[in-house]
């Protein structure tokens, strides 16, 4: 195997989870290249970071004709996808079209990801299971990020003056999983109180929630870190202590070996949550983030960093 291609679309979750799949390929085959095809600006958390050689847009026009029956494929891609010794993809291809056309390259292997996660076991075993065709097995499902010294020199000036950080993510990708906000500002002040410095961690779908902080907070010793880049966000939280939802962001964090406290309503923690060492989860009453209260909340906190 001397190239190898990870073909990965989704969110950052997904994205995160796939990491432990990924670093199977990496130590089974050290001296590959190993390229992904995906979102760039998530894929660059693994570009020459350990993981990735080199990344490739999949937003491309020309890709969607591999989901056609009998369509004139690009012979631009149907070169690139021969160049490589394997290709394992995790896109939706439940009538193996995009298959079927991908193997017309003649790339020597192609492994297929599993379409449809449940919750028998953790994503990251799930993502990793078509690698047994290759004798990969996995065995920790805890997925590692490794900025880089340019990543954390990218957001040293956030952290100027800083003492012991609690960085808040108090958004996620979709509202039914975000605790209400009136409860992050009382957990908020609780922390304040303390002498605690908070960083509020913020995306584009955060915007309203920052905005009613932002004045709640005005003036306290509150630092807002919005829209960075997906790898200087894994440096900033790096020796923070991280509160958040079932989250891309979340997954950030505790691949970057961050501790956690993460907030989950329905979703399957054994499934879903991040499996590394020192995340913890709180579930929601009834998996309903509004019947969740402060006190467990703050409680959890103290016990994880103490007074």
């Amino acid at each position: 195997m001397n190239r190898i291609l990870v073909i990965r679309g989704g969110a950052i979750g997904d994205f995160i989870l796939t990491l432990p799949a990924l670093k199977l390929l990496r130590d089974g085959f050290p001296d590959a290249r190993i390229e992904i095809l995906g979102y760039k600006h998530i894929a660059a958390l693994a570009l020459k970071r350990f993981y990735a050689n080199a990344i490739r847009s999949i937003e491309s026009a020309s890709l969607a004709k591999f989901f056609a029956k009998d369509s004139q494929l690009p012979a631009e891609l149907l070169d690139y996808f021969g160049a490589f010794d394997l290709i394992l993809s995790y896109l939706y291809d439940p009538d193996e079209i995009f298959e079927t056309n991908v193997k017309k390259s003649r790339a020597e292997t192609f492994l297929a990801g599993p379409s449809k996660l449940d919750n028998s076991e953790h994503a990251a075993f799930q993502l990793a299971r078509p690698l047994a065709a290759l004798g990969l097995s996995l065995k920790d499902p805890a997925a590692h990020l490794f900025p880089a010294n340019d990543d954390r020199r990218a957001v040293s000036p956030l952290l100027e003056k800083c003492g012991e950080v609690i960085a808040l993510h108090p958004g996620s990708g979709s509202e039914t999983k975000n605790w209400p906000i009136e409860n992050w500002i009382k957990l908020g002040d609780v922390l304040l109180a303390t002498g605690r410095d908070l960083m509020i961690i913020a995306g584009e779908a955060d915007t309203a929630r920052m905005e009613q902080l932002k004045a709640e907070w005005k003036g306290k010793p509150v630092r807002f870190a919005e829209n960075l880049r997906l790898p200087h966000l894994a440096a900033l939280l790096e020796g923070s202590f991280f509160i958040g939802h079932d989250s891309g962001i979340s997954h950030i964090a505790a691949a970057a070996g961050t501790r956690c406290l993460l907030l989950f309503g329905r979703t399957d923690p054994s499934t879903w949550a991040p499996a590394n060492d020192g995340v913890t989860v709180i579930r929601a009453p009834s998996g309903s983030m509004e019947l969740l209260e402060v006190e467990p909340v703050a409680a959890a906190v103290w016990a994880a960093i103490g007074w």
